[in-house]
């Protein structure tokens, strides 16, 4: 007894009991410390454009589905042009930074760097994309940049280069508007039925997840990880996700684009030591599994979803970035590891860019 008092004082009991309270930084998974391959010194041939004008109005676009059935899987063209219009300046953002950030991680030219931050703190200082005033696919626009953006954001807040180190006053500014973003993110998309969680729930929790770990924000973390557990325990014995079943001819491609959020989710919540690879009797390998078979023979689609498949989308070989974060999780091997080193290299603007770079950064090599 002397010894046990010895050992646990007042200071340590309290730790012992509360410990939980002191819980480490949220971190990504290892393949974000790669530092800059090459420092460059100059422009080379590198020119920062001028920054999209933040967007600040309503949320309120059309959707390229506009006048489809409850399926919402035939494209309205003309919505679609109205759509890419209107939305313009925010899908430049999020492909303009992902691809500066890849430069400037293959490059390292200070050019590249401050261009990034110059897009990035302009929206911030604008609090764009924050209107509550939104409809569906305005809230989704809203959750698919702040993806985007925190995606690529990550591989320069943990770089081994410590390229942010110098702009300390820029990256609090811009994670400040991040968390922000995140926050209303959450308000947006919690406390759905059922029935009307999909893909889009999934994307709008990897956003938060990825936010959640560039701004280090427990709260944000484990909301994104009880929204993967919603979507996880959608998916059925056979594999399938029944509000993507649906989706009728789009049901495969929908299984699909359900895919690389989840995988990012489940990735970056092991980097945590949040092990999410079992839910619901290892949910997301089946998911995973049913759509390549899906993508050989989508016989069993076509019977679920009672029409034949289009398979425009499943030829598309980026289709398939969530491969990366899902074979780190269970080890491809075989035909699906073959599959993936086909299709190598990955890059994914939603998800931040070159995927493979991240999570099989010797694939290159091996070209």
């Amino acid at each position: 007894m002397t010894m046990l008092k010895r050992i646990f004082s007042p200071a340590l009991l309290t730790l012992a009991l509360f410990g939980g309270a002191a819980q480490a930084a949220l971190v990504p998974p290892q393949g974000y410390y790669e530092g800059i391959e090459k420092l460059k010194t100059g422009e080379g041939n590198f020119r920062c454009e001028p920054a999209p004008k933040p967007y600040t109005g309503a949320l309120q676009f059309r959707s390229k589905y506009e006048g489809s059935d409850k399926a919402r899987a035939t494209l309205n063209v003309a919505s679609e042009k109205a759509f890419r219009k209107s939305t313009e300046d925010i899908t430049t953002l999020e492909k303009g930074v992902s691809k500066m950030v890849g430069q400037y991680m293959r490059d390292g030219r200070p050019a590249q760097l401050d261009c990034t931050l110059a897009w990035l703190g302009s929206w911030a200082r604008a609090g764009a994309l924050l209107s509550t005033d939104y409809n569906h696919t305005g809230k989704s626009m809203r959750k698919w940049a702040l993806g985007s953006m925190s995606g690529s954001w990550l591989r320069l807040k943990f770089s081994n280069s410590q390229p942010l180190a110098a702009h300390q006053a820029e990256a609090e500014l811009i994670e400040k508007w991040f968390a922000r973003l995140a926050e209303q993110t959450v308000r947006d998309w919690s406390d759905l039925p059922l029935e009307k969680i999909n893909n889009h729930s999934y994307w709008a929790a990897w956003s938060v997840m990825a936010t959640a770990v560039a701004t280090d924000r427990r709260d944000l973390f484990d909301w994104a990880v009880k929204e993967y557990k919603v979507g996880a325990n959608q998916i059925d014995d056979q594999g399938f996700l029944p509000n993507e079943v649906k989706r009728k001819q789009r049901a495969l491609a929908y299984h699909n684009y359900a895919l690389p959020p989840l995988a990012m989710i489940a990735s970056f919540a092991q980097a945590n030591n949040v092990d999410l690879r079992s839910e619901n009797n290892f949910a997301l390998q089946r998911l995973g599994e049913g759509v390549l078979a899906g993508a050989r023979d989508p016989s069993h689609f076509k019977e679920r979803a009672g029409v034949k498949q289009d398979l425009t989308d499943l030829k598309v070989d980026s289709k398939y970035s969530w491969l990366e974060p899902w074979c780190a999780l269970y080890h491809c091997v075989g035909d699906t590891l073959q599959r993936k080193q086909h299709m190598q290299p990955f890059n994914s603007f939603r998800l931040g860019g070159d995927m493979t770079r991240v999570y099989d950064p010797s694939a290159e090599s091996k070209k």
